[in-house]
């Protein structure tokens, strides 16, 4: 990324607030959040963003570490807050069940089946403690708003703080929350539907529908997401009232990232130009594109509740990536995947920016 590039986009409310040379923010993603392309977007000018789903304190802290090892430039951590209605839980009946119906997906990869854990996810507390002793730049969220001790203490140590809404609703609870900012997010967009107030599925608002009204409702920045892969998208984030964009799925298909080059491979492939919303990987709703373990999970029905159903796949999915197996892996992708072009992040953020000059 030359400074060339890093110019074409004036400063603007987002970049003063996160000390960035442009208004792109990389999409964090739970399991396939990468060092390398976090720094990349952060040391292209924009905001690299490193998700933290599954992570313990130690990890957090080694993440930071590295991240800070490979650039110098502002990054943010982004943490999933608990909604309350996670399945902490089963008898020991009911996760047999749940492990029996994956059987042929533990086979297929040569695993044996997994035992019940004592837990299906690190203490949020715990991580909450060691991404503020981390101090990144930002610190971003979803599912929720962070509490006002957080949000204070966040603030005391000079980290600026940013929700996530996918409803007008959301957006004003974040702002009397005390974020700094908040992102717009989509139905268009790839991964989890990161909803709180009401159910994912009665929460399902497009990005260029949401954005603008988020902008009126509310006076801090706002960040659009879901949709944005090109030139295009950015302009009309913008002209409808964003302050920056957030991109996911155009940076997922780039080298830097943590995806395999299979799982790349597909999102530059004509399969890209469809995606579904489903909650049979992980138990919760989310965006991605249609593979056999979906369809043959939808048919079967009997899902376990989200985190269980997450971690239960979550102990083939990685082992299926390393075989480059596709089909039994977690493909999310946003609406404009179809979209992407490149395959480097410099070239991702080059193309965003081309935007900014017809502003």
């Amino acid at each position: 990324m030359t400074p060339a590039h890093a110019a074409s986009a004036p400063p603007n409310r987002i970049t003063k607030l996160f000390g960035t040379d442009v208004p792109v923010v990389l999409g964090p993603f739970g399991g396939v959040s990468s060092v390398k392309l976090t720094a990349a977007v952060s040391d292209g000018g924009g905001l690299g963003s490193y998700g933290l789903y599954g992570y313990g304190a130690d990890a957090i802290r080694n993440t930071a570490a590295e991240l800070r090892a490979a650039t110098p430039k502002p990054f943010a951590l982004n943490l999933w807050i608990p909604t309350g209605d996670e399945t902490t839980s089963l008898p020991q009946q009911d996760f047999d069940t749940y492990v029996e119906t994956l059987r042929p997906y533990f086979d297929e990869v040569g695993l044996p089946l997994p035992e019940m854990p004592d837990r299906y996810l690190p203490d949020y507390d715990e991580q909450v403690e060691a991404t503020l002793e981390a101090s990144p730049a930002v610190v971003s969220f979803v599912f929720g708003v962070p509490s006002p001790e957080l949000v204070e203490e966040a603030h005391r140590r000079g980290i600026v703080v940013v929700g996530t809404a996918t409803t007008v609703a959301e957006a004003v609870a974040l702002e009397a929350g005390g974020v700094d900012a908040l992102v717009a997010s989509g139905m268009e967009s790839g991964g989890h539907r990161v909803s709180f107030l009401k159910p994912a599925e009665q929460s399902l608002v497009g990005t260029f529908a949401l954005v603008p009204q988020v902008r009126d409702a509310v006076g801090i920045p706002v960040i659009a997401a879901g949709g944005i892969a090109d030139r295009r998208g950015y302009v009309a984030a913008m002209a409808l009232g964003a302050d920056g964009v957030q991109v996911g799925s155009a940076f997922l298909a780039t080298r830097e990232s943590a995806a395999v080059p299979e799982y790349r491979a597909v999102l530059h492939s004509p399969a890209a130009g469809e995606t579904v919303l489903t909650r049979t990987l992980s138990g919760r709703l989310a965006r991605g594109i249609p593979n056999r373990i979906i369809t043959e999970l939808s048919d079967a029905g009997g899902t376990a509740p989200f985190p269980v159903q997450n971690w239960l796949t979550g102990r083939f999915r990685p082992q299926a990536a390393v075989q480059g197996n596709t089909e039994l892996m977690s493909l999310w992708a946003g609406q404009a995947t179809s979209l992407i072009r490149h395959e480097s992040a410099a070239d991702v953020l080059a193309e965003l920016l081309a935007g900014s000059r017809v502003l």
